[in-house]
């Protein structure tokens, strides 16, 4: 029985980013009531890890082992971002492959990155106003996202253009100008990671998790912006299980 569960999960991590967009189009899934997380796992074959995953992401930030080392060194770039309304979030497609991300010697090409509300990670068992997933992709098909907590404070320059230029329904709007996304950066970079999987269908278990434990400001009013088109789009947080939480500094 187990030889043949990972044998599953091996399977759905093949693509998992074509798979999301597709399964995106095609199946109805929610964050709440019919169609919500209670029922992922049942909704399409490929979407079985929801249901029986054992490193499922989000979760609870908390007691976090102290670990030598540093987080991703980031290398991004300013991008004309495609903003994207897709029905579940407000997202930014990079239109290059100039921004990217190493660790562990390994390179990832940041392709988009979107937001939720409330914060999908929480730490010590608080959640955020809001939380924003930078997702790097490998050749191999491995992923690496960046976390970002969001709370309401001064204004940010580039959160403030992403919700200005953010479709109200189901659509795309390509910037004006390029952004810099490193103007969405905390000033201090402690990390905290975790092995893990993503926070929507189908769930695929092919995640390195880093999320910043500081977290940047934002207008209220963009808060309210995102609001008014997404109240709620965070997964509730999942079991830890038998998996490592290390905080970098």
């Amino acid at each position: 029985m187990a030889i043949k569960r990972r044998a599953l999960l091996a399977g759905l991590a093949a693509c998992p980013l074509c798979a999301t967009l597709a399964r995106a189009a095609s199946v109805h899934w929610t964050y709440e009531g019919h169609g919500g997380p209670e029922e992922w796992g049942k909704l399409e074959s490929d979407f079985k890890s929801c249901a029986i995953g054992s490193q499922q992401s989000p979760i609870n930030l908390e007691c976090a082992v102290e670990a030598a080392g540093t987080g991703p060194a980031l290398s991004w770039k300013p991008d004309a971002f495609k903003v994207v309304n897709n029905g579940h979030a407000i997202q930014a497609d990079a239109t290059s492959e100039a921004s990217t991300a190493t660790m562990g010697g390994k390179t990832y090409v940041l392709r988009e990155f979107h937001f939720h509300a409330p914060s999908e990670h929480a730490v010590n068992g608080k959640r955020t106003a809001m939380e924003a997933h930078f997702v790097h992709a490998a050749p191999d098909g491995n992923l690496l996202v960046v976390g970002l907590f969001i709370v309401p404070g001064k204004a940010n320059a580039a959160f403030s253009t992403l919700m200005a230029a953010a479709p109200k329904t189901e659509g795309s709007e390509a910037l004006k100008a390029p952004l810099d996304p490193t103007g969405l950066l905390p000033a201090k970079r402690a990390t905290y990671r975790y092995e893990g999987s993503l926070t929507t269908p189908p769930c695929s278990e092919v995640v390195d998790w880093n999320v910043f434990a500081e977290p940047i400001e934002v207008a209220e009013a963009d808060i309210k912006a995102f609001l008014a088109i997404f109240p709620m789009n965070a997964r509730p947080l999942q079991a830890v299980n038998r998996r490592f939480l290390l905080r970098l500094n």
